[in-house]
């Protein structure tokens, strides 16, 4: 009895402002986790390739194992959200997390390596797929600061990664303390869902079925996730190593670059929190589109000056910062989000990060490492086009997007 009023309690307090702030709260503490594992690799791609004895090249498939072991999680462990509570699905992703993350510097072979990774990106999928989820049944029509907020949180990971990452290059001369302490970091997050009870699935909120998803709307968002997650992944994978083969910037400090576009998403996504209060998604993100273009072609024009960058490289995180929550925001405004649909978001993000990464560092040593900048403009254009295509559909359906 004790323990059904006990669980009735946990659950009550989804029903009160301060009980929902305090489940966001723990979003954005795995957020923060997600950050910390996510953009660990950019900055460790040299140690990682003299670890295992590889080219960039080669070592550059570790972008691949871990986006396909999220496409895994994507197509398969997104619906596992449908038909379980939530929480206890995130401690077991955090905490296999964080072991995954300090067995990273102990593999010297590429192939173990890289089959670490795609588990890695297996657990890492649960967590990202399962926050996106249950961040709109928790705050339904009303996700879109919230999940500006936790994509936010996001960001404050990913900008503190690479400097955790450079002072282990600093203080230790190697990797390996930079991983151990991420996962260090990362093992509390998980005792907070303990006491956090689950979020009810959308539909079974409303006591009625989800009406079908509009399949054309369903692919054309999955696309522009294949798209964007592209650019973040293949820029924020790259750019250090870019301005190290350039001889721009030496290793130990080429770290601080990533942490820059970073950052710059990190403060671009804490603007976007009020700002999603006020203006349409689809505002919000033709804004971002452009805004990212015009830093681009900036890079473009001068894209052996350090100065230009840093400029670059701040602008194009400012200015796409919110484009992947407000989507996600969009998607809700127009079709009744489960986990099932999540997931297929999801698979195009996943494979966006899984392929377009690998290209790059097949055209950064075969052809220039000039060719990551031109490939990633190309696939934002691409993205501006997917985006047009997305909004007439909405438009024909006259949805409030």
């Amino acid at each position: 009895m004790n323990l059904f009023s006990s669980a009735v309690a946990r659950q009550a307090m989804l029903n009160q402002t301060s009980g929902k702030l305090l489940v966001t709260a723990g979003y954005y503490c795995a957020f923060i986790a997600i950050g910390l594992v996510l953009t660990s690799l950019s900055p460790t791609l040299l140690g990682l390739s003299r670890q295992t004895q590889s080219s960039l090249s080669e070592v550059s498939i570790l972008f691949t194992t871990r986006s396909m072991g999220f496409l895994l999680t994507a197509l398969l462990g997104s619906r596992l959200y449908d038909r379980f509570p939530g929480h206890p699905l995130l401690i077991g992703a955090l905490v296999l997390v964080a072991l995954t993350m300090a067995l990273v510097p102990l593999v010297p072979l590429l192939w173990l390596l890289a089959s670490l990774f795609l588990f890695m990106g297996i657990v890492e999928g649960m967590i990202d797929v399962g926050g996106n989820t249950l961040i709109v049944w928790l705050h339904r029509d009303k996700v879109g600061p919230f999940m500006n907020g936790m994509h936010f949180a996001f960001g404050v990971g990913a900008f503190i990664a690479p400097i955790i990452i450079s002072q282990s290059l600093l203080y230790s001369g190697g990797i390996a303390w930079g991983y151990w302490m991420i996962a260090l970091l990362i093992l509390p997050v998980a005792l907070l869902f303990f006491w956090l009870p689950s979020p009810i699935p959308e539909r079974l909120a409303d006591g009625v079925m989800a009406p079908p998803a509009q399949t054309a709307l369903v692919g054309l968002i999955a696309l522009f996730f294949f798209l964007y997650v592209g650019i973040e992944a293949s820029f924020g994978g790259w750019i250090a190593t870019y301005a190290v083969t350039l001889g721009l910037a030496p290793e130990a400090t080429a770290g601080y670059l990533t942490s820059a576009f970073w950052v710059a998403l990190t403060i671009g996504r804490l603007l976007s929190v009020p700002i999603a209060t006020r203006l349409r998604p689809r505002t919000i993100l033709l804004s971002d589109l452009l805004g990212g273009l015009a830093s681009l072609i900036l890079l473009l024009l001068w894209p052996t000056s350090l100065t230009v960058i840093w400029i670059g490289a701040l602008g194009l995180g400012l200015s796409i910062a919110s484009a992947f929550p407000t989507t996600l925001a969009l998607a809700e405004r127009n079709m009744t989000v489960t986990g099932g649909t999540t997931g297929w978001f999801f698979v195009g993000a996943s494979l966006g990060g899984m392929s377009i990464p690998w290209l790059v560092g097949q055209l950064f040593e075969s052809i220039s490492p000039f060719a990551f900048l031109w490939t990633v403009g190309l696939v934002l254009v691409l993205a501006i086009g997917v985006y047009m295509a997305m909004m007439a559909w909405i438009n024909r359906g006259v949805r409030p997007g």
